[in-house]
This record gives C-alpha cells, structure tokens and sequence, in this order.
C-alpha cells in the first residue's frame, strides 16, 4: 500500500466532488424539448384546423356562387367553372391530407421522445449498468492518479495504457527522480523506494 489510510475512506471523502448536475441538466432539456414539442403539435394541428374549417367555408361560398352561376351562364362557360371548381377542391383535398400526413410524424415523433425519456429515467442519472461500471473504473483510476500526484508522484502510462514510468518530486530539496516500473518487484518494493524517495 502506498498510503497508511484506507483507499475506500479516501474515495468516501472525495464523493463530494463528483459532479451530477450536468446529467440533471440534460434531463431537464429533454423534458424542456419534450414540452416544447408538445406544444409545437398543438399548435400546428390548431392551425391545420382553421386552415381546413376555412377552407371548407370557402368551398361552401364557392358552391354557392355555382349553383347560383348555373343558372345565368351558359353550359361552355359552366363547364370550365365546374374544372376550376374540381381543380380547387383537389387542392383542398391535397393540403388536408398533407396537414394528416404531418400531423402523423409529429405524433411518431412524440412517441420516439417519450421512450428515450422513458429509458433515460429508468436508467438514472448514474446511466445504463455498463456506462456506470465504466465510470467507476475511471474514477477509480483517476481517484489513486490523484493521490499519487498530491504525493508528488506523477504516474505516466505507456502507448498501451499500462502504468510503467513514475516520476517522483522532491519538494523540500528539488529533486525529481524517474523510476521505471517493473512487475518482476513487488508492489511493497516500490511502495517503500517510493516513501524513501519522497523522504529522502
């Protein structure tokens, strides 16, 4: 052991220090998104309603205005307001199924958000049980580097990521020594070169 204090006491004492808010803040966003989505939706399917009531009045008016027409104009010209009247009622026909169709994505779209929000909540904040095993071998590593770098020691790891050089300063004399680390001595024998080293 490099310390005389247990390692699980000096991790207990640096849990303070770890940061959640980012991940509360992320899923505020998302409920934030999710709402604005929501309303976005709303908005766009009241919208699509007035347009369609407004275009069936016109519709209405303009049937009128037909029936009325037929009996003042002759049959040629009848016939060519009856087209314009098929070609307006197509176009209505095609922006109300237009305005279903993304009415449709919308909804999907919705539903696709609830499931990540469901899955993220289900997960926690801590994510998924892989991404929390992951972080706490991370942390774990990041937690010993720091102590050893409060000890003066800075631990570099090879291109494989394998801890094989330490670099040992002596504040009190100035003093920086370079140790290669190798796995023929024990973990003890550096321990107590190191504490020497430090010491010395």
């Amino acid at each position: 052991m490099l310390l005389d204090e247990d390692p699980a006491t000096l991790i207990h004492h640096t849990i303070g220090n770890f940061n959640i808010q980012p991940d509360k803040q992320a899923v505020t966003r998302i409920n934030d998104s999710l709402s604005a989505l929501q309303q976005s939706r709303d908005l766009q399917i009241r919208e699509a309603e007035s347009a369609l009531r407004k275009l069936a009045r016109n519709l209405n008016a303009i049937n009128a205005q037909y029936e009325e027409a037929v009996a003042v104009h002759d049959s040629t010209k009848h016939a060519g307001e009856i087209v314009e009247l098929d070609t307006k009622k197509f176009r209505i026909a095609k922006a109300a199924s237009e305005l279903e169709i993304e009415s449709e994505r919308l909804e999907s779209e919705l539903e696709m958000l609830k499931e990540r929000l469901a899955d993220l909540e289900a997960q926690g904040l801590e994510g998924d049980e892989t991404t929390r095993r992951e972080r706490e071998a991370e942390d774990s590593t990041i937690l010993r580097l720091k102590i050893y770098r409060s000890l003066g020691i800075d631990i570099e790891p090879d291109e494989a990521g394998n801890f094989k050089r330490a670099i040992i300063r002596n504040s009190r004399k100035g003093d920086v020594h370079v140790v290669n680390i190798d796995p023929k001595f024990s973990q003890f024998f550096y321990a107590k070169y190191f504490w020497s080293t430090m010491q010395g």
